[in-house]
């Protein structure tokens, strides 16, 4: 195996999109496995290599890690994009979880019943426009610095860019309303290692379709 991250998930974005923006931003070249199907799943569960019966699965550094947020924060500190005290991990850690939270809605939005669809679009307009855009835009507004924490590139900014993308995916003017956010994906869309990640043919993943869905359903099903 090359000294290369190994990332095992489903070909589309999932809770393993994170870690690919993550690893990206921080100009790490990583190899990626595609479950396809049940037995698959399965085989990785019996031969105990997922401790949680979960992906996603990062192999790195000699070990086989779960859970995304530990994941995140690894590769986070490993590449120093995880602030230089307590206290700036303190805010990181505030800003990726309530990132986390509005990422969560986006998550599942393709799993949502079709009567429900719409429905739930309304309320993840209601709560990045009310509840977590506007937290960032003052943050950014406030300190008058190019980066969410301490004035330096770290984890957080990373997932807020990711955010801000995959929200404008599904409601297109969400950030009228936010000049600092506009001026922030502008700035963060040029950065030489997320602009490489943007381009096509990146391992950066196409918004969810059918075909992603029901692999889902498939693999996981239970």
């Amino acid at each position: 195996m090359s000294g290369k991250p190994r990332l095992t998930y489903l070909n589309g974005r999932g809770r393993m999109e994170p870690v690919r923006w993550l690893l990206a931003a921080a100009g790490v070249e990583f190899e990626e496995v595609f479950l396809q199907t049940k037995e698959q799943y399965d085989k990785l569960i019996k031969d105990g290599v997922l401790l949680f019966q979960q992906v996603p699965l990062v192999e790195i550094d000699g070990m086989k890690m779960v859970q995304t947020r530990a994941i995140l924060s690894y590769i986070a500190g490993k590449y120093n994009l995880y602030g230089k005290d307590l206290k700036e991990r303190a805010l990181i850690d505030m800003y990726v979880e309530g990132i986390s939270d509005l990422m969560q809605m986006i998550l599942m939005l393709p799993f949502s019943p079709p009567d429900a669809k719409e429905k739930n679009l309304d309320s993840l307009k209601e709560k990045a426009t009310n509840r977590y855009f506007p937290v960032f835009e003052k943050v950014l507004k406030q300190h008058g610095q190019d980066f969410l924490v301490g004035n330096k590139f770290s984890w957080a900014d990373v997932q807020l860019i990711e955010a801000i993308l995959a929200v404008e995916e599904k409601i297109p003017a969400v950030l009228s309303g936010f000049p600092q956010l506009q001026a922030f994906k502008t700035k963060m869309s040029n950065m030489p290692t997320i602009k490489k990640f943007l381009q096509p043919g990146s391992p950066r993943k196409p918004p969810p379709d059918d075909h992603y869905v029901e692999t889902v359903l498939k693999v996981f099903k239970r």
